[in-house]
């Protein structure tokens, strides 16, 4: 539906198993989890250690803004990080019949030789932008319900 080659999901649905088979519903899903277990271990960490060493810096606990902007700064600088597995796990995805790439190693080596070492951070600026925003919305939502939930 991203690329713009199918109409409504029950299309897309029905002509990748026509075209691809089941399987075809999960073409890059290796790629998938290679981007999305690094993202999740490497954000949880940086939120953890920001939020720590801003609580000492404060000496206080923190409020619900603060808790948000942390989240940010975390999904922004994984969501930077990560770039480069987000963008193995797409053309993996989108190949489709052609397959152009046989794994994910193929495909990095296709990428680096025929578009260069930039090309792995195609995309970089909106994914660090929506990716801050989703982070500012996860861990503010994450610590108020925390704190909600210890009062009771």
């Amino acid at each position: 539906m991203q690329t713009g080659q199918f109409r409504t999901a029950p299309d897309a649905v029905r002509l990748i198993v026509a075209k691809e088979g089941f399987r075809g519903l999960f073409a890059g899903y290796g790629s998938f989890l290679l981007r999305d277990l690094p993202f999740d271990a490497i954000q949880f960490c940086i939120y953890e250690q920001l939020r720590i060493g801003y609580k000492l810096m404060a000496k206080r606990e923190l409020k619900d803004p603060e808790n948000a902007l942390i989240g940010a700064f975390a999904g922004a600088i994984t969501g930077a990080i990560t770039t480069p597995l987000d963008v193995l796990k797409t053309r993996l995805m989108i190949q489709g019949q052609t397959k152009q790439y046989s794994g994910i190693v193929s495909c990095a080596k296709t990428i680096l030789r025929e578009e260069g070492p930039g090309a792995f951070l195609k995309g970089i600026e909106p994914r660090v932008l929506w990716i801050g925003i989703g982070g500012s919305i996860f861990f503010g939502v994450l610590e108020k319900t925390k704190s909600v939930l210890a009062e009771r």
